[in-house]
């Protein structure tokens, strides 16, 4: 059998151990859209959907995924996050999401950016589903990566 990191000899699935590794400053950036149509940009935009405005309600729920992330996804260690930042900006297509977030540990913060958008992406359309059912969320991907053993990643642009 092939030998798989987060496997035991047994096949049983086990938390890595990660004791032995050094400590870098890591950073991670990930991205998403939340697709929609310009009739739910403008509501938006001028301020006039029912449950309020979906920007801050998804920023604080962004940020509070990416310190849960542990918890959500089975085998990622908790992270002592040290930075966390969701941007929203309102473009053509619906809402562009961007996650930053940092630590100084042994492990990498990816899954806490990418976890961080997709929570945003989540509470936007929970905020939005009053307007509009058939909103879609797309497009989650990490962007780059910082620190670490494997060093430095960029996605090709």
């Amino acid at each position: 059998m092939t030998e798989f990191s987060h496997l035991d000899k047994d096949g049983r699935a086990h938390m890595v151990d990660v004791g032995h590794k050094v400590e870098t400053a890591r950073r991670a950036v990930a991205s998403g859209l939340v697709k929609m149509s310009p009739d739910t940009i403008t509501a938006i935009r001028t301020q006039q959907l029912p449950k309020g405005d979906p920007f801050e309600t998804a920023r604080i729920a962004g940020i509070l995924a990416a310190k849960q992330t542990a918890s959500l996804i089975p085998l990622c260690h908790p992270l002592p996050l040290s930075y966390v930042d969701i941007s929203l900006e309102l473009i053509d297509e619906g809402v562009y999401i961007k996650a930053t977030v940092a630590t100084k540990g042994v492990t990498g913060v990816e899954m806490e950016a990418l976890t961080a958008v997709s929570l945003a992406a989540l509470t936007i359309y929970d905020m939005c589903k009053a307007v509009e059912k058939g909103i879609a969320i797309t497009n989650i991907q990490l962007e780059s990566k910082t620190g670490g053993k494997s060093g430095d990643w960029q996605k090709d642009k």
